[in-house]
């Protein structure tokens, strides 16, 4: 009989999937899974963790984890914006949904990434926009893919990225039609 195995050394954790731990966390405390003193804890302990083994237990009880493995993303999977006549504005610190469906009618729109927190590596937008302006503005390091957008009658200006080498953080893919309408993406300046 072989003599037992000795067991697999742990897997070493990254810097990403220390910020993917912390980015869970600062949507738990911002919903109220977890009060502030204990967001310190878990932030400290996460901060301080070398291994995979040593972030899993951080987030195990905020969110699903289908089959064992690596905590899954909380369930934020669609958020749906309406708006008539009016404006959309989302800004400073709100979760991210996998995705966003956009459907105004002639309206401003503004969706400000910068600080917003990440719940998955993809947020897809589909756009379902008729009239107004559309604004995105994107941090350093977020992809934008405007590929799969109709556009009829409207204009579309998207400023290239500064590519200033910052490690890519979000792939956000824009879907949809836009009518009668402008879309505007930018990217904000990286900080010094």
């Amino acid at each position: 009989m072989p003599a037992d195995q000795p067991s697999p050394p742990a897997l070493r954790a990254s810097d990403a999937d220390r910020d993917r731990v912390i980015d869970l966390l600062r949507a738990a405390v911002a919903d109220g899974r977890i009060d502030p003193a204990e967001f310190d804890e878990r932030l400290d302990a996460a901060l301080s963790a070398r291994t995979i083994d040593a972030l899993t237990p951080l987030t195990a009880d905020l969110v699903a984890v289908p089959g064992g493995g690596r905590p899954a993303l909380p369930p934020a999977d669609l958020l749906t914006l309406k708006e008539k006549h009016g404006s959309v504005r989302r800004d400073g610190r709100w979760t991210l949904p996998r995705r966003l469906a956009l459907r105004t009618a002639w309206c401003e729109v503004m969706l400000d990434l910068t600080s917003a927190v990440r719940t998955a590596p993809e947020l897809v937008i589909d756009l379902r926009v008729r009239g107004g302006n559309v604004e995105l503005v994107l941090a350093p390091g977020m992809v934008l893919d405007a590929g799969e957008v109709s556009v009829r009658h409207s204009v579309v200006a998207i400023d290239r990225d500064a590519d200033d080498g910052t490690p890519e953080t979000l792939y956000v893919r824009l879907e949809g039609r836009l009518l009668h309408g402008r879309l505007a993406a930018r990217w904000q300046a990286p900080r010094r």
